[in-house]
């Protein structure tokens, strides 16, 4: 479809591995199905949405040529925001061709006549997007959606259905699909998010489409949340207390409320985290006491910062179960941490992160341990 050598691109600064790829059989579907239907050529208003690397953008951007407009790009991931402008020079697209925007806003898709989407995992997050492009995109925008099998479902037609008079799936290619969607229906409302009353903890959980487990309390977090009193009676009242990873920051509401002198920071690297903690901030009352920053890993902190690490990491990767997000997050915390900090981390005991924590971090403590979760308190040397 084009001429851009897929090789060359890369996951970094994502987690890499042999088994983990920067351009899937899904990436390549969308492409050849947009430029089959006439849809990259010069002139096309491209949105896209989902990229995880950049393979959607810079092949767009190669597809159209010089001097075509300028791609407007939202990825929920800033490893993907900053893999999209690593990947473009290291293969020579120039990145004038293509614009970023943090946020899943209006101005992404506005007027836009294409729109490529990865497909995300989450319902909820499709619906999200589906209403963006149906309220913002061009009258006659065809939406060319893709991802692999083993992660679709029947019922991604029916989310775009609700938005769009016409979707149809393509023939499956190298255990990949796409969905076409055009005819956005009028009178589509605007996106909300959900709010849930967690009683055991009084607390209210906010999240927007995307965020693990929703406004639903999982259950690791559950085993965190259970301990806070007693994490928070070791600390010191004035302490910086960091959610690292924070998703819907369900933690650093409860910090805040347990430590009410304590500067307390929500960071996570996903766009639509940092929104729904944002929330929950705001639903709790905690707004002006939580600082909620989009960085990679904490990477926005500095060094030897924070008192205290609260963290519950994720266990896989896009879909494939593995220990690498684990493993830079428990680097990143025992870089954020001051001597004699504490990192407290809930993880699922099957995975046996004791010793890794041991090495990294510190001497390590397990605090509590159910059926299916070990929570274990690390000291910074």
């Amino acid at each position: 479809m084009t001429s851009l050598e897929w090789d060359l691109l890369r996951r970094w600064p994502d987690v890499e591995a042999p088994e983990l790829v920067a351009v899937d059989a899904a990436d390549r579907l969308i492409l050849d199905e947009a430029a089959d239907a006439g849809l990259l050529s010069t002139g096309r208003r491209v949105s896209v949405i989902g990229d995880d690397y950049g393979a959607l953008t810079l092949g767009a951007v190669t597809a159209q040529g010089l001097g075509a407009g300028v791609i407007r790009v939202h990825q929920d991931a800033l490893s993907g925001e900053r893999a999209l402008a690593a990947n473009a020079a290291r293969a020579g697209v120039d990145p004038a061709g293509f614009r970023s925007y943090p946020s899943l806003s209006p101005e992404v898709v506005e007027g836009a006549d294409v729109v490529l989407l990865k497909l995300p995992r989450s319902l909820e997050a499709l619906d999200d997007i589906a209403r963006l492009i149906a309220r913002h995109a061009d009258p006659e925008v065809r939406v060319i959606a893709g991802g692999r099998l083993k992660h679709m479902s029947h019922s991604m037609n029916d989310v775009l259905g609700r938005d769009f008079e016409t979707v149809e799936a393509s023939l499956a290619r190298q255990k990949a699909r796409v969905l076409r969607a055009s005819g956005p229906r009028p009178g589509v409302t605007a996106a909300g998010h959900q709010r849930a009353r967690i009683e055991e903890a009084g607390l209210w959980n906010c999240a927007v489409g995307g965020v693990f487990s929703g406004a639903r309390l999982d259950i690791g977090t559950r085993v965190l949340l259970d301990r806070m009193r007693d994490i928070a009676a070791a600390t010191a009242p004035s302490s910086t207390v960091v959610d690292l990873g924070c998703g819907t920051g369900l933690l650093a509401v409860a910090a805040a409320r347990a430590l009410p002198d304590a500067r307390v920071i929500a960071t996570d690297q996903s766009a639509a985290a940092v929104a729904s903690a944002g929330l929950t901030a705001e639903a709790n009352g905690m707004a002006d006491r939580i600082e909620v920053l989009r960085a990679d890993a904490g990477d926005a902190l500095a060094d030897a910062s924070a008192d205290l690490v609260l963290l519950n990491p994720p266990f896989h990767v896009g879909g494939t179960v593995h220990t690498a997000i684990a493993s830079k997050l428990f680097a990143a915390a025992a870089r954020i941490l001051a001597p004699g900090g504490r990192l407290v981390a809930v993880w699922n005991s099957g995975l046996g992160y004791r010793r890794e924590l041991e090495r990294v971090v510190g001497p390590t403590a397990q605090l509590a341990r159910t059926p299916k979760f070990t929570l274990t308190e690390s000291l910074r040397r």
